[in-house]
């Protein structure tokens, strides 16, 4: 195992452990801010409508289906939240007095809180010390400005060098264009990065597609799992630090 020039992080259930999502209570919290909702729609139908959208077809077998677990790997096309919301909510009489990026901070925050996964700070000052240089690419459909606050006041000591979101760059995790975006930012070549993330279609097969080194983390995971015993699979960031020493 070469020790890489840089290691690109997943976001959710990577550097940070999301609570699991409540559509409901981000839409109450964005609700709040609403000055006009012409039909008085509750948090819960105003959420129903959202879940509704979500499952639509846009094509013959091609859903929207941005927040099933079980497809998610299947679109390669951000629909993000600046072009979803003004729909959302404007089809159904409600205005906000909110820009689309403090809608999705606000929605955010309420739905899913984060906290930073155990031991990825002292990782990060590993590889800082180190002078391996960090990056983040996340499939997410939040502004990028917003999870780029959330990242660095969750982890405000970290180095990344940049953090790519699919809802800026259209592209989502397994797509290898997103991967390739990252290496030219870098200025690296595929063997020379690793790619740390838990979701296994994504992040390991994606990161393993593009040529980079995949490490599957499951220290945090939401969704079941068949281990692979091709890939490096850790529980802890302490594992990572004892393969790179060893």
């Amino acid at each position: 195992m070469k020790i890489p020039k840089m290691i690109l992080f997943d976001y959710g259930q990577t550097l940070i452990a999301e609570q699991k999502f409540d559509g409901v209570k981000g839409t109450e919290a964005v609700l709040q801010y609403a000055t006009r909702n012409k039909y008085h729609l509750s948090a819960e139908q105003v959420q129903a409508k959202a879940n509704e959208i979500n499952r639509e077809y846009r094509e013959e077998m091609h859903s929207i289906g941005r927040l099933d677990p079980e497809k998610r790997h299947l679109l390669q096309i951000e629909i993000p939240n600046t072009m979803f919301t003004p729909y959302l909510y404007e089809s159904q009489g409600i205005e906000i007095s909110l820009s689309n990026s403090e809608i999705d901070t606000v929605f955010w925050n309420a739905a899913a809180p984060g906290m930073p996964t155990a031991g990825i700070k002292d990782f990060l000052g590993y590889l800082k010390n180190k002078g391996i240089r960090t990056g983040v690419i996340s499939n997410i459909s939040y502004a990028s400005s917003v999870v780029a606050e959330r990242i660095n006041r969750l982890l405000p000591e970290n180095a990344f060098e940049f953090i790519i979101t699919s809802s800026n760059y259209i592209f989502r995790k397994p797509n290898k264009r997103i991967f390739d975006l990252a290496l030219e930012k870098a200025g690296l070549e595929p063997d020379e990065v690793w790619y740390i993330g838990d979701q296994y279609e994504c992040d390991v097969k994606g990161a393993l597609n593009a040529g980079l080194l995949p490490i599957w983390y499951i220290g945090a995971i939401d969704l079941p799992y068949t281990e692979d015993t091709n890939i490096l699979t850790v529980k802890t960031w302490n594992e990572i630090e004892r393969y790179m020493e060893g």
